[in-house]
């Protein structure tokens, strides 16, 4: 009986012990598990930690590429810049050369030697105002020089010859008959063309505020379409001083020509024109400005005993040329036809009236200048102004203008007004010239001989210039029942004015008639 109990104690004592030995592997294992976790937990510190230095490195790395990149462009920036100013200064300096080393062969002609010395022999001759580039100069011993050595250009390998000094001119300007001393005659820097607005070769008539408006619009669109004429010169600023559009430059400096206005939907008027491909000319009546004159009589040309406005033959005031505020007046119109949809602008009446007795008036010149530089100035500065506005500047001068020698007595010297606008305008009608003008009896009889004399002083005119304006000329279609000898004119007159213009190598013309009526037949080549 003991023996049982005591085998059975010892069994259980094995037992417990087996379960002690459970329990104890269970906790050991536990910790493991513990254990195991907390090596994860350190794995996964590890890992985020090795992610943010990445991040961080790749950070580091991207900044360093932009400040690279950001080095890379500023240098190329920088040499870009300094070949660009290299570029420049050697075409200023390529410039500076041709400017004091080209010369003109004078109004007598020069002669070509083939040496320096008295043995030469004369090899060429050149014809006045031929340009030739000095190379070199011989001196004598007393310091004098004596020959020129002269090529074609800057960029001519070989030397022509030698001409004399004496038969060459430094520039163009010295052909000038009677310069003005506060004139400029020098190259006049301007566009040559605009992208958004090529150069045409127009062929153009005059429309008034009133055609414009009403049923005649019609007719002249049609007749452009069916001729060889494609431009309208509109007048935006009439000889009145009304005005084609309500204008805001006007509500600044002259809100009475806002009154009354030819056109209340400027949008569709000009996109009706441009429909048809039809190049759109602003007139600007610039001097004879009426309602700005009478408004501000201040500013008025006036008579210096009565101060009474000044009025022409058509009754019609004058403001003063020198008027700050006017140039501002007209040139802001004419940027607001600009951004309407006009192609080009141009000045009429740029002048002053024509006075015979010009001591009697007052023409508020505070700035001392005379006539044409004042005319000039304008003209300078309405380039400038219209520039950025991508039109053209055209400026009406009296055909006349191109045969006399100086300003006519209104500001209109040739040279100082072609030297500084895109398109020169002379108005060549016929009618306009007096008795025995190019040794015609009447000029308004003889359209061709008269278009003819005329262009060909324009061109010899504007051979004195180094940048001269288009020529665009003005010829007429109507009678002239005032003149003493007149001829009708109809479609023979008109394109014999156009076939002398051809002629002479000048394909551009615009068509006066006052009241808007053509020769159709004319402008069918």
């Amino acid at each position: 009986m003991k023996k049982k109990t005591v085998l059975l104690a010892l069994i259980g004592i094995l037992a417990l012990v087996a379960v002690g030995f459970t329990v104890t592997q269970l906790l050991a294992d536990d910790e493991y598990v513990v254990d195991d976790e907390a090596i994860l937990t350190q794995e996964e510190e590890a890992s985020t930690e090795s992610e943010s230095e990445r991040q961080a490195r790749e950070a580091a790395e991207a900044q360093a590429a932009a400040e690279a990149e950001e080095k890379r462009l500023e240098e190329e920036r920088l040499k870009e810049e300094a070949e660009a100013e290299a570029k420049r200064k050697a075409e200023e300096e390529r410039a500076r050369l041709i400017a004091e080393n080209t010369v003109y062969v004078g109004k007598k002609g020069a002669e070509l030697m083939d040496t320096a010395d008295e043995a030469g022999q004369i090899v060429d001759t050149f014809e006045s105002r031929t340009p030739l580039y000095v190379e070199d100069k011989v001196v004598s011993d007393t310091g004098e020089t004596t020959h020129l050595a002269v090529k074609t250009s800057i960029d001519a390998v070989e030397i022509l010859g030698y001409v004399s000094p004496e038969s060459v001119v430094s520039k163009l300007s010295d052909f000038i008959a009677k310069p003005i001393d506060d004139v400029d005659y020098e190259a006049f820097e301007r566009h040559e063309a605009y992208a958004s607005n090529p150069k045409q070769e127009v062929r153009g008539v005059y429309v008034t505020g009133h055609s414009a408006s009403g049923d005649r619009l019609d007719e002249l669109i049609e007749l452009i379409g069916e001729t060889e004429l494609n431009a309208m010169v509109i007048d935006v600023k009439d000889d009145n001083g009304y005005l084609l559009f309500a204008s805001e430059t006007a509500e600044s400096y002259n809100p009475k020509a806002n009154e009354k206005v030819y056109i209340k939907d400027m949008d569709a008027f000009i996109n009706r024109l441009k429909a048809e491909n039809i190049y759109l000319i602003a007139r600007i009546v610039t001097f004879k400005s009426p309602i700005y004159a009478r408004n501000n009589k201040d500013r008025a040309i006036v008579y210096k005993d009565s101060q009474s406005l000044y009025s022409d033959a058509d009754g019609l005031i004058w403001a003063s040329p020198h008027d700050r505020d006017l140039w501002a007046y007209n040139v802001g119109v004419a940027k607001e036809a600009a951004l309407a949809g006009f192609d080009e602008i141009q000045f009429d009446y740029v002048r002053y009236p024509a006075i015979s007795k010009k001591s009697r008036m007052d023409y508020r010149n505070t700035e001392d200048e005379s006539h044409t530089a004042t005319i000039q100035k304008f003209l300078k500065y309405a380039y400038t102004e219209l520039s950025p506005y991508e039109v053209y500047v055209a400026a009406d001068v009296f055909g006349w203008t191109a045969t006399a020698l100086d300003d006519v007595g209104i500001g209109q010297h040739w040279e100082a007004i072609s030297n500084v606008v895109d398109y020169m305008c002379p108005m060549m009608y016929p009618s306009h010239y007096g008795p025995n003008i190019f040794g015609l009896s009447v000029p308004d009889a003889y359209p061709y001989e008269t278009i003819d004399g005329s262009i060909k002083d324009a061109i010899e005119r504007n051979s004195n210039l180094q940048t001269p304006g288009l020529l665009r000329p003005w010829i007429q279609d109507f009678t002239a029942r005032w003149v003493k000898g007149y001829i009708p004119y109809g479609t023979k007159e008109v394109k014999a004015q156009i076939d002398a213009l051809k002629a002479n190598g000048i394909k551009e013309y615009l068509v006066w008639n006052a009241g808007n009526r053509y020769s159709k037949n004319a402008y069918i080549d």
